[in-house]
């Protein structure tokens, strides 16, 4: 690939297709590319900025052909082979997304790579590094599976950023797409098991370490499963997951303190110095502590790493606050969409809630998804759902592609009920999850709209929202 070349994007308004896109086009590619979705209210963010970069939007029929045949085809795993982009000219080669991005980056020159992995939170941490990065004066680019607030205007959408001197990214384990690059840094979070067993994943991710060049940062879980296959010339930082009174053997830093209340969160750090969280929930405390121990490595002391990383703005659709329902309740947005994702995000809203009642509508990105997942989700709920707390299960979101449609939302609840986990529901479709998560609701209580790939849960919960979020707790 070479930055003279023109590149058609099939599916460009995925939120991983159309950041690599906008990455190419920076780098002086002629871009095009296709949709389904391209005409639907919530993704008119995405096209406007897209279309603002010079970049062409056709349907997706083919008919891209008719001005010109592009030298790649770039396409995602979601993509399927009857797709009319490929069917509308099979000599055109064919580019995966994860090899375009390792193309582009190559493409970028010489600018230090920092990668971030992980099955949960990759998202959440590459926007706070990229944005920490900006606020301590560097010039940082970024390439996210998320829309960042602090980059979105006209000309960029928020999962893109240009940068000279550092470009963080996410490298992704869910199709294993994370071999493919060669970072100076990363960061490995967790191990999840939304798409993989866990022995398959601890393969990839030493694949994936083995091509690092400087430095890492691990989750004490990760090191003790990857330990053997690290590179010994390799600089490791560790970082235990759970509160400390002091350090332990390998870990520089660490939370020594953590509470929430009046809608926000604060975390002490060393023992030394305390920060207002970005966000509620312990899981943004190790955010921070990962993020800090990153940028310690890039010789930002600690102190000043976490004290400028408090102050990010974060990604959209991560417990972003929408308003109040009639009856008082908080409603609130999420993009969780994995078991350990969906755990972290209920204990958050338990904390915003209190003695009230939390309650949530998952819609699954996909039937495979669900279907790999349900036993953790199961095991997640048990030990997170409270008497008090409602979770509703919707119908998976379909994209488009070969599917079985199976699992339904209704098999797995009621396998759910049969091991007898209470307090949860099946609904067909969103008029019936509301009458759920309405009923008996009050003021206090906390919704909370979870899923991914589909913006319109954006749109859908702000339509459950009588007041807007300025006077929400936050």
């Amino acid at each position: 690939m070479k930055s003279s070349d023109h590149l058609h994007f099939i599916g460009i308004g995925g939120i991983g297709m159309s950041g690599v896109a906008q990455f190419c086009r920076s780098l002086g590619c002629r871009v095009t590319g296709s949709d389904r979705d391209a005409d639907k209210p919530e993704n008119r963010h995405i096209f406007a900025a897209l279309r603002h970069q010079g970049i062409r939007i056709y349907p997706q029929d083919g008919s891209f052909r008719r001005d010109g045949k592009p030298d790649w085809l770039i396409y995602s795993t979601a993509v399927e082979e009857g797709n009319p982009d490929f069917k509308a000219d099979p000599t055109i080669p064919r580019l995966h997304r994860a090899t375009a991005l390792a193309a582009a980056l190559e493409l970028n020159g010489d600018v230090c790579q920092i990668a971030v992995s992980g099955s949960c939170g990759k998202t959440t941490v590459t926007a706070y590094l990229a944005e920490a990065l900006r606020l301590l004066g560097l010039d940082a680019g970024c390439l996210d599976g998320g829309l960042v607030k602090a980059f979105r205007n006209d000309t960029y959408c928020g999962n893109f950023h240009p940068g000279k001197t550092f470009f963080v990214y996410e490298a992704d384990e869910s199709d294993k797409s994370l071999v493919a690059f060669s970072p100076a840094f990363a960061l490995v979070l967790n191990i999840g098991t939304d798409h993989y067993d866990r022995e398959e994943l601890i393969r990839v991710f030493g694949e994936f370490l083995k091509k690092v060049g400087t430095g890492v940062v691990l989750s004490r879980e990760v090191y003790q499963a990857l330990a053997p296959v690290l590179p010994p010339a390799l600089t490791v930082s560790v970082f235990d997951t759970a509160i400390l009174n002091e350090p332990r053997e390998n870990v520089p830093h660490f939370i020594s303190n953590y509470q929430a209340g009046d809608g926000g969160a604060e975390a002490e750090y060393d023992g030394a110095f305390t920060v207002q969280l970005p966000q509620p929930g312990f899981h943004t405390a190790l955010n921070l502590l990962a993020a800090g121990l990153l940028l310690e490595l890039l010789n930002i002391p600690f102190r000043d790493a976490v004290k400028t990383l408090a102050q990010v703005h974060g990604v959209a659709r991560r417990f972003d606050c929408r308003g109040r329902t009639a009856t008082g309740a908080f409603v609130y947005d999420d993009y969780a969409h994995n078991p350990e994702k969906i755990a972290c995000c209920i204990r958050a809203a338990q904390e915003m809630a209190g003695n009230h009642s939390v309650r949530v509508a998952f819609q699954p990105h996909g039937y495979r998804p669900l279907g790999f997942m349900r036993d953790e989700i199961f095991a997640e709920l048990r030990q997170t759902l409270r008497p008090r707390d409602r979770f509703v299960l919707l119908e998976p979101f379909y994209a488009g592609g070969t599917s079985a449609f199976r699992p339904t939302a209704a098999e797995v609840v009621a396998d759910w009920q049969s091991r007898q986990l209470a307090g949860v529901s099946a609904a067909a479709d969103r008029p019936a999850a509301e009458r759920i998560l309405s009923d008996g609701s009050a003021e206090g209580d906390v919704i909370v709209v979870m899923g991914a790939r589909d913006n319109s849960l954006t749109v859908w919960a702000d339509s459950l929202t009588q007041q807007p979020a300025a006077g929400s707790k936050k």
